[in-house]
């Protein structure tokens, strides 16, 4: 298989690190390769440690090639974390030609003048510069105002940014592998190619991407990601208090929440017991599973009650009739759905791999693989990949890419 046909989508998390090789057919991804390690080296999303960060990426890298029978050398990487902060901002152009035909060009200057770089905060950097809608002539809700006549352009953006230091220490980790970066994509953002449906994010919709380290949040609202964050908890804080409220080691508290971890007790597993090793492991005791639903329900009404106070202080509570999604490993949490929906005034769903997934399909079925399945459909849907099957050069992961492929879907539709 050529190289040339294929992407690869590498999702760096706190609690593990899996490389997808996708082959893109038509509108199509197959599948053909899939890598996964423990994730060390990482704490809530950032490098603490080069060394054992490049090492597990390795690892999980050599696994898909083998499997895909590729070398890889460029991804689509994700990247999230407590560092990850948030801005929208609008920029203003005027249209002086005779015929006042807004071109191409008259959006990229929009664009460009509405990055407002001394908005961004001191040793950050842009990750997305996302238009979110356009206004003409005080027209507003405009989302492709090419071909339009007005002598007034406005550009409504969401920008995305990210610590420097951040940054760059995950691209060392790459550039030490000799992997190079096609782009850097916000991991809620690539998730929500994966699971949110086009109508879910043209409504209104908020992604809940409950990982191992933190909790992703995006609002969708007419097409377009409207609000990010990141929250500095999620499925490791449910493994401490485990840990803790049973008196039980850390990776025996990993195993209980994986396999028995539920929000509350029904009348079918109101009696269970499960068996829970001790400090030492000397001893094993049984406890009723309602103590472990104790011990969850708290951490889980935490991560809800965050998210809907963050939805409350942007002002977007109101935006996201469609309801809430819910991927990652933590959303597979027995009862977080139910538990969701009895708490809060939204409907809430947990996210499934889209039909157009096939070749390795029940392998990445799980929410666990949202973002990297997502990486893959973001370099198709945001035309990164060309219909030829060649991806487009020259493009490198730099803010002003976002712009071109953005612009892209006017231009070659």
């Amino acid at each position: 298989m050529e190289s040339e046909d294929l992407v690869v989508g590498l999702d760096i998390g706190t609690t593990k690190i899996v490389a997808l090789v996708g082959n893109v057919v038509d509108d199509s991804i197959e599948i053909v390769g899939i890598g996964q390690s423990p994730s060390k080296g990482l704490e809530k999303g950032v490098v603490v440690d080069i060394g054992q960060t490049t090492s597990s990426i390795r690892k999980a890298v050599s696994q898909a090639e083998k499997m895909a029978d590729v070398k890889i050398d460029s991804v689509y990487a994700g990247i999230t974390g407590k560092h990850i902060n948030y801005l929208n901002n609008t920029g203003t152009v005027s249209i002086n030609r005779s015929d006042s035909v807004i071109r191409k060009d008259d959006v990229r200057r929009v664009i460009e003048t509405a990055k407002a770089m001394q908005q961004i905060p001191p040793q950050s950097e842009m990750i997305h510069i996302i238009p979110r809608q356009f206004v003409v002539d005080n027209q507003e809700g405009i989302t492709d105002p090419i071909g339009m006549t007005g002598t007034r352009l406005e550009a409504d953006v969401h920008i995305v940014t990210g610590a420097s230091t951040a940054v760059h220490n995950l691209t060392r980790c790459l550039n030490s592998l000799d992997i190079g970066i096609e782009q850097l994509v916000l991991e809620p953002l690539a998730s929500s190619h994966a699971v949110l449906s086009s109508a879910e994010k043209e409504l209104g919709v908020l992604l809940m991407d409950i990982g191992g380290g933190t909790t992703d949040l995006a609002v969708f609202k007419k097409g377009d990601i409207w609000f990010s964050k990141v929250l500095p908890v999620a499925g490791e804080h449910m493994t401490n208090d485990i840990t803790v409220g049973l008196q039980t080691p850390l990776e025996v508290a990993e195993e209980i929440k994986v396999e028995h971890g539920t929000v509350f007790i029904n009348e079918e597993n109101q009696d269970k017991r499960i068996e829970v090793a001790t400090v030492g492991g000397n001893e094993v005791k049984q406890i009723p599973i309602k103590n472990l639903a104790k011990v969850i329900e708290p951490r889980v009404e935490e991560i809800f009650n965050l998210t809907f106070q963050e939805l409350e202080d942007a002002g977007y509570r109101d935006l996201i009739p469609s309801g809430v999604v819910l991927s990652g490993g933590t959303s597979l949490l027995n009862g977080i759905v139910e538990y969701g929906n009895r708490h809060f005034d939204v409907p809430i769903r947990r996210g499934s791999t889209p039909d157009d997934i096939h070749g390795l399909r029940d392998v990445v079925e799980s929410p666990i693989y949202a973002t990297s399945v997502g990486l893959l459909k973001y370099s198709v849907e945001s035309h990164d990949y060309l219909r030829n099957g060649k991806r487009a050069m020259g493009q490198g992961g730099s803010v002003i890419s976002d712009i071109f492929s953005w612009l892209g879907k006017f231009f070659r539709r």
